[in-house]
């Protein structure tokens, strides 16, 4: 009976950790340019401030927590396909990565916020344990690229996902640049930043698999 109200008890906080997250991504999705505060969000998922402050000591740790939310989803998926039987090439990498960081609405701009809270402002100790917890998931994931692509080095696996997260992040923050300043009259942009986000990724990260793994790996072989 006490394991059993234990196990009540975690699912509950979990629920609750989950509806303030919750809370706080329909914040950002209504104001994208806009960080919303604890009591905010706290009125937005109908609880006391308080309580949300036992979860979450500021802001900062909670919108690093909903960009982890986020994360944890891509690398379940991506560690899923990579453990699995069957075989993984290129274009999965490709379809991967937009189902789960380029189509999700927000998910790249909380990206890009996250790696300026990181470096000023969330604790040191609370940075630390989220990279050790990114660190992890990498070096599974990549173990399981190594596997299904024998052109990879031990190590090259988490390499190449690296280098892949820097030109998801950092393209979606040229493309961003390249916009129309706020508050100016819309215009067309120059010939050299006319270009298509989703496309300029898609030629960027192939090119970067390609070399990587070899040209014979760009669509899955099932």
């Amino acid at each position: 009976m006490v394991i059993r109200q234990r196990a009540i008890q975690a699912e509950d906080k979990q629920e609750r950790r989950d509806a303030i997250l919750d809370a706080a991504l329909r914040l950002l999705q209504r104001a994208p340019d806009r960080a919303a505060n604890v009591a905010a969000v706290a009125d937005e998922a109908g609880l006391a401030k308080g309580t949300v402050y036992l979860y979450f000591p500021g802001k900062e740790e909670l919108l690093l927590a909903l960009h982890e939310r986020n994360m944890h989803g891509f690398f379940l998926a991506l560690i899923t396909l990579v453990e699995g039987p069957g075989p993984v090439g290129i274009d999965d990498m490709l379809a991967l990565t937009h189902k789960h960081l380029v189509e999700p609405p927000h998910f790249l701009s909380l990206a890009s916020r996250c790696f300026g809270l990181l470096a000023q402002s969330v604790p040191a100790e609370a940075a630390a344990a989220f990279r050790l917890r990114m660190s992890d998931r990498l070096v599974r994931a990549g173990a399981g690229l190594e596997r299904h692509f024998p052109q990879l080095r031990p190590g090259d696996g988490v390499q190449l996902l690296r280098h892949s997260y820097a030109l998801i992040i950092g393209l979606r923050q040229m493309s961003a640049a390249a916009g129309t300043p706020c508050g100016a009259a819309p215009q067309p942009p120059p010939p050299a930043l006319a270009w298509r986000y989703e496309d300029d990724l898609d030629r960027a990260l192939t090119a970067l698999w390609h070399g990587a793994v070899g040209s014979d790996a760009s669509g899955s072989r099932t």
